[in-house]
């Protein structure tokens, strides 16, 4: 096998017996049994919050305007992002590979996963201005997406009336992922699970065990770049122009 890897498989269901956990279940435990250390971060059980706001940070930047960028740059730089994104953050740090386990709803992540991208793969740990994909500050690690729809592949084909899936996954695959420099597996997709029976749900499964093995034997060369991203932002870059 190839060198053990450290693997965050991120979940963003409600529902602890869903099929979206079975999913990552099922990666997490050949992943241990391959030798991989695997950390599993269950959003809603873990009671990561959706929305981002001043909840955000134990230390305001600026009290009087809620700045997004310029609050984020400013917990990076002094440490003080709010427990659980602190928690998150030292997850994502860690890990070799991070996969990404959520269902499709409305054409998109539930708002679980947004609101863990808007806030925990912040600016000043995961990206920072002039630092996008090939000089991504992730660079050399590797990510998957593993989506669960109600729509079959039909309904998803090109001629069918939701039109392709990759379309619909483009903003967390390229604008979120690669943006950060995260080198990105294709997709596992199980397509109209409330559907299927135990067969094919099965097979879903071990296609999804399989992708997450075929993305842990592929090469990583991770750096420390997320911890000195934040020294190439001035300090005060977004204060308030008066």
């Amino acid at each position: 096998m190839s060198d053990p890897r450290n693997i965050l498989i991120v979940v963003a269901h409600p529902e602890p017996h869903s099929f979206n956990h079975a999913l990552a279940g099922e990666m997490a435990d050949a992943l241990r049994t391959a030798g991989h250390t695997v950390t599993i971060s269950d959003l809603a059980a873990e009671g990561v919050r959706a929305d981002i706001g001043r909840h955000d940070m134990t230390d305001p930047a600026d009290p009087a305007r809620f700045h997004v960028q310029g609050e984020q740059a400013y917990a990076a730089r002094h440490g003080t992002f709010a427990p659980d994104i602190a928690r998150e953050q030292a997850r994502v740090a860690a890990a070799d590979n991070v996969i990404l386990q959520f269902p499709l709803w409305w054409g998109g992540p539930p708002a679980l996963l947004k609101g863990w991208i808007d806030r925990v793969l912040s600016y000043g740990f995961a990206y920072v201005d002039g630092r996008r994909f090939d000089s991504g500050v992730f660079k050399g690690r590797r990510a998957m997406i593993s989506v669960t729809t109600g729509g079959t592949p039909e309904r998803f084909s090109d001629t069918g009336v939701y039109g392709p899936i990759g379309p619909l996954l483009m903003p967390i695959r390229k604008l979120a992922l690669e943006y950060m420099g995260f080198d990105v597996a294709e997709p596992v997709i199980s397509y109209g699970v409330p559907r299927t029976d135990g067969d094919a749900r099965a097979e879903y499964l071990r296609a999804a065990a399989s992708a997450a093995l075929s993305l842990a034997a592929l090469p990583v060369d991770p750096t420390d770049d997320w911890r000195t991203a934040i020294d190439t932002v001035p300090d005060g870059a977004w204060a308030r122009k008066t």
